[in-house]
């Protein structure tokens, strides 16, 4: 009987090609995004998110007000763009998600991916509870007077003044320990704060539908991919803007303004050589942009391999920065204006935290015409700006996921499953943050999860390893075959030296100034709370020491064999122009070889006689 050629020889193919069985479904394809706008929407949704609006000028009015932009440039330029455009690139050259790409560039530093996606996982439980307490800020706006704008309600303590209604008389002071009805509406009526987070309390029943709703909109944001994910960050992108720009020209025309700004601009250098300060700037940097979160080489992989991703960071870093100076306009505004009406010092207006968005922002609006209108559209504008911020950064985590194990989730509804369940494990995760003492468990994930040291300990691995390891001058070869020249140098000088000399510096820093965390400057947490914030930093460190201790003690061969074996990059990243045309040659000259065997075909290739067949 006659027998059949396989079927590679067949159809020509170099490999047989991909039959699946009916009862069998094919891998999908990984996607990409349609345009470029919607992947610039995407970074600037994710980047440009809560931090800008309540961490920024929190850590301004925490560290002594314009002193804090020294380090805060610093960073920038040494860390933050060089960094930021990195993971980026990283991503687009790739076309892989936070864990593979770094398995791919080298084995032995995979475990920076592992550590940027425990850090985004514990960053998924505590974020999305700023968009709860926005949400229920929303649903308290629904009302012809705002419930944070009197002192008639039942949470109300006798300490409770209506500033803006004062008797305006020469003799008119105000009571000892007066509180505006804003600060007790947060703190007596969202937060109901216990004494510490040694007495949980109950959960917040109103908090928890609020959290759940969250979570359904984001779910809804990501559940097809990119495909879905690119519709949604043209208005949650873009909307906010138009109401911070609009909140600030308010900010600006009240009374005692000016001294608000002052105080936010004018620098107290005295406060440089506190390391915290430092350190929050870092943190913020790494923050703010997405850093070491593994979201940007995520949103990257997603883009067409000859985008001009280096143009597209610059723009995103300074609109970032842009972003956050201009809502620390609109926040000391009203911290001035507040501070006015009190007849106080402006450090003493609010107390330092979180709820800072929640006691300055919720003021001014209470001061517009129509403040009912106003509240739903600030608020819509807050729970935007955290939304697109949190799906970007569960995107990532599912990226990472699916990349790692293309054969079980890309497959039909298998994805949707896995975006439910990482869901639903979060959810539960942070209902312990809406108790009465959720809110002392919500500033240790603030304060050593997703933000501190471990964000500057794995950027001082990640540029090692793309600059020292990999190879910057190969990594701008990438580059260049990319978007079709080469950077300046100044980024390639900060992978190779500034970056993880400034990130070790203030690492180290750190550790020998380590000041514990207290809440709003007075609470002191107990010793095991501080053990559970140092659990939770050390949770994502350790996962880049024991992943190359763990990869050299399984390799096979001598010690410089195993690491020489574990440094290469993997065969299938995607070859240069200058790459190909050696391979090319190489196949040339192998080729000139074999024609002096037999006559070459049309196309270049020696015929194959029936005897050599074997059929």
């Amino acid at each position: 009987m006659e027998s059949k050629p396989p079927a590679d020889i067949a159809n020509g193919h170099n490999q047989a090609l991909d039959v699946y069985p009916k009862n069998r479904e094919k891998i999908e394809d990984r996607g990409q995004w349609n345009n470029k706008l919607e992947f610039v929407l995407s970074v600037a949704g994710e980047i440009i998110g809560l931090g800008n609006v309540w961490r920024f000028p929190y850590l301004c009015y925490r560290n002594g007000g314009g002193a804090f932009f020294i380090p805060y440039l610093i960073f920038l330029f040494t860390c933050g763009i060089p960094v930021f455009f990195l993971e980026t690139a990283l991503g687009q050259y790739t076309s892989e998600g936070g864990v593979t790409s770094w398995r791919k560039i080298s084995p032995l530093f995979e475990g920076i991916g592992y550590a940027t996606q425990v850090i985004v996982a514990l960053l998924n439980f505590y974020y999305i509870i700023v968009l709860a307490w926005g949400i229920f800020y929303l649903s308290n706006s629904f009302t012809w007077e705002l419930p944070w704008a009197s002192c008639n309600n039942t949470w109300n303590t006798g300490s409770c003044v209506e500033f803006q209604k004062r008797n305006e008389t020469y003799n008119w002071t105000a009571p000892a320990n007066a509180t505006s009805p804003v600060i007790e509406f947060w703190e007596k009526r969202v937060l109901r704060i216990s004494s510490g987070i040694d007495h949980i309390g109950i959960l917040h029943w109103d908090l928890a539908l609020c959290l759940l709703l969250a979570w359904v909109m984001c779910y809804f944001c990501i559940w097809k991919g990119v495909k879905s994910t690119g519709k949604v960050v043209y208005f949650t992108a873009t909307f906010p803007y138009v109401m911070l720009v609009i909140l600030m020209i308010r900010g600006v025309t009240l009374p005692g303004a000016a001294e608000g700004i002052k105080f936010y601009l004018y620098p107290d250098l005295s406060r440089l050589a506190d390391p915290q300060v430092w350190m929050d700037a870092g943190t913020q940097i790494f923050f703010s942009f997405a850093i070491c979160l593994g979201c940007l080489t995520a949103l990257g992989s997603y883009n067409k391999y000859n985008n001009n991703c280096y143009r597209d960071c610059l723009c995103l870093c300074f609109l970032n920065s842009g972003t956050s100076f201009i809502a620390g306009f609109a926040i000391f505004s009203i911290l001035g204006f507040m501070a006015y009406e009190q007849q106080v010092p402006i450090s003493e207006v609010a107390e330092s935290g979180p709820g800072l968005a929640f006691i300055a922002y919720p003021r001014a609006v209470s001061m517009m015409p129509f403040s009912s209108l106003w509240a739903c559209f600030f608020f819509i504008m807050i729970v935007l700006l955290g939304l697109d911020s949190q799906f970007v950064c569960v995107e990532s985590l599912v990226t990472a996921l699916v990349d790692m194990f293309p054969s079980v989730f890309r497959r039909k509804n298998r994805r949707e499953l896995l975006i439910l369940g990482i869901c639903v494990v979060s959810y539960f995760m942070g209902l312990i943050m809406i108790t009465e003492g959720g809110m002392y468990v919500f500033q240790l994930f603030d304060y050593y999860a997703a933000s501190g040291m471990c964000l500057l300990f794995v950027a001082i691995f990640e540029t090692v390893c793309i600059a020292w390891v990999y190879g910057a001058d190969r990594f701008y070869d990438n580059i260049e075959d990319m978007i079709g020249y080469r950077p300046g140098p100044l980024i390639k000088y900060c992978w190779m030296f500034f970056t993880p000399a400034v990130c070790a510096g203030t690492f180290a820093f750190s550790l020998i100034k380590y000041t514990p965390l207290k809440y709003n400057k007075s609470y002191v947490y107990p010793w095991w709370g501080y053990a559970l914030g140092w659990l939770l930093a050390l949770s994502s460190m350790v996962c880049i020491p024991l992943w190359i201790i763990y990869k050299i003690a399984t390799s096979k061969g001598t010690l410089r064999e195993r690491i020489g074996r574990l440094i290469r990059p993997s065969e299938d990243l995607p070859k240069t122009k200058k790459e190909q045309e050696k391979l090319l040659a190489i196949f040339a000259s192998d080729n000139s070889l074999h024609q002096q065997d037999g006559d070459p075909s049309r196309e270049g290739f020696v015929l194959v006689t029936d005897k050599e067949t074997n059929c």
